[in-house]
């Protein structure tokens, strides 16, 4: 062959090899082109999920509700909808049957010393004692169950500062108090403690079983400690009367909870404060407060009705954990709650629900609604908290001010409607992330779902922000981690001791 001939040869061939090398350049800008499509419309879709501001687990609870009595396919896709949104958000929904075992742990309160008016033997004989009592008494109540129906056990007068008036078995778990009463003991005066007791809401209906204490007018200093309360809607009750306020209580190391869901209309919260100021409400376990009637909406606990001072302060808050997945919202911890009426407040206009309080070192989960809600409420300081499987932290309206820091938060922290937020150096999961089930967050423990939270991955230090101990008991170095405890295991120990 001439070198004539294999020159027009390679002419021949390069315009093909042009033709193909240009065909793969505009392949290659198509598929550059489309991926940063999908990435643009990836990162509008998640600034939109953002401003939103609407986990899952909510929007899957609208959307089954807007679909609600519009016919077989209509409410069957709404069901479906949720059941995913539920799914990406929560993951498992299946009830667990028992509360675990480091938590709810009951302390023992050493026997009296003061004023003993000798054991109780007798459901009549609490209601002579109660009617009896004097400054330094302590009403001892022998082993045994005692059940009460008609009027409630009242406080005929108070204790003093120096001498209150005690209630108290000298065991916990030998004297139980079955209550067929819309409300149990009703605290009208000062002073006055109770430790040691189970009670037991036994009504048929769920509505006549309001309150195991309410707490109310100049019952002021009330101490309720080292308690079993369950089978009521609203197991502690802290409210104003004639002007007087219930002020400077105590609620420590109890466990309140329920093993079904109350059906009723009446507000269910296990610990609702109204109108008070300067409660500290501390270690305690409150669990499986489902609302079954009503608005189907419940809080573990919330103060409001223009208190201020008032702390949550280590405390264990799982919304629902046997009764898991019940229809409804549940909300953990909040500063406002609901909102209340003119008349409940202590300013007898609610200007603001709650001023100056402090959540820290609380550990609340699974909730099908905020882990933690801020409704006008001005100052109020959520510090090293930690929120698992729930909607994450929601401070809202104008008149709310919130120091959010070193908090462990399985969710987003939004603020909304005017509310102003300092956040210092919390972990969180941005909302968009729960859409693609994906939670770093809850990621950090070994098993978030079953509450072994050891940890995976040792969360970052940060300066500390709440001196004192942690949810375990222990003192917090002044770089401390991130949440609720530095060592999950002591929590353990200390269930051991």
């Amino acid at each position: 062959m001439t070198q004539e001939h294999k020159h027009s040869r390679s002419n021949d061939r390069a315009p093909g090899r042009t033709r193909s090398k240009d065909a793969r350049g505009r392949r290659w800008i198509r598929r550059s082109l489309f991926a940063l499509f999908a990435v643009l419309i990836v990162v509008i879709v998640a600034q939109a999920v953002e401003q939103i501001g609407v986990a899952p687990r909510l929007l899957g609870q609208y959307v089954e509700r807007r679909s609600a009595g519009h016919g077989g396919w209509i409410e069957a896709i709404g069901r479906r909808t949720s059941a995913v949104l539920q799914t990406l958000d929560r993951g498992d929904t299946l009830p667990h049957p028992a509360l675990p075992d480091w938590v709810g742990a009951h302390v023992v309160s050493p026997p009296a010393t003061v004023r003993p008016t000798g054991a109780i033997a007798l459901p009549e004989q609490l209601r002579e004692a109660l009617a009896a009592a004097q400054p330094g008494d302590t009403i001892v109540l022998g082993p045994g169950t005692y059940r009460f129906s008609g009027a409630a056990l009242e406080t005929a007068r108070g204790g003093t500062e120096a001498a209150p008036i005690t209630v108290r078995a000298d065991t916990f778990g030998t004297v139980t108090l079955e209550f067929d009463l819309v409300e149990g003991f009703l605290v009208t005066a000062p002073f006055w403690r109770f430790e040691n007791l189970v009670v037991r809401g036994v009504c048929a209906n769920h509505s006549n079983c309001e309150h195991a204490f309410h707490i109310v007018g100049a019952a002021h200093h009330v101490v309720i400690q080292n308690n079993l309360l369950s089978e009521f809607n609203a197991h502690v009750k802290i409210n104003g009367r004639d002007g007087r306020f219930p002020d400077n209580g105590r609620i420590t190391h109890n466990t309140l909870v329920n093993s079904a869901p109350r059906q009723t209309d009446t507000p269910v919260t296990p610990i609702d404060l109204v109108a008070a100021s300067n409660w500290s409400i501390e270690a305690n376990l409150i669990a499986d407060f489902v609302k079954a009637g009503g608005d189907f909406t419940s809080y573990g606990a919330f103060a409001k009705g223009a208190g201020h001072g008032n702390q949550f302060l280590r405390n264990v808050v799982l919304c629902e954990r046997r009764l898991r997945a019940a229809p409804g919202r549940r909300i953990g911890l909040s500063f406002g709650g609901g909102g209340s009426q003119p008349e409940g407040c202590r300013d007898r206009k609610c200007v603001v629900e709650h001023d100056d309080g402090l959540m820290a070192g609380n550990l609340i989960a699974s909730c099908s609604d905020e882990g933690i809600y801020i409704k006008q409420s001005p100052r109020s300081r959520l510090l090293h908290n930690t929120v698992l499987d729930t909607a994450g932290v929601y401070i809202r309206y104008p008149e709310s001010s919130a120091l959010v820091a070193a908090n462990l938060i399985d969710g987003a922290i939004r603020a909304r409607e005017g509310a102003l937020l300092d956040e210092r150096e919390n972990v969180g999961t941005p909302l968009w992330a729960l859409y693609l089930a994906w939670h770093p967050t809850r990621d950090t423990f070994v098993d978030t779902a079953a509450l072994d939270l050891r940890f995976r991955k040792e969360p970052p230090r940060v300066q500390l922000a709440q001196p004192g101990t942690d949810l375990c008991g222990q003192a917090r170095p002044q770089t401390a981690l991130v949440g609720a405890f530095e060592d999950f295991a002591a929590c353990r120990r200390d269930r051991a001791r």
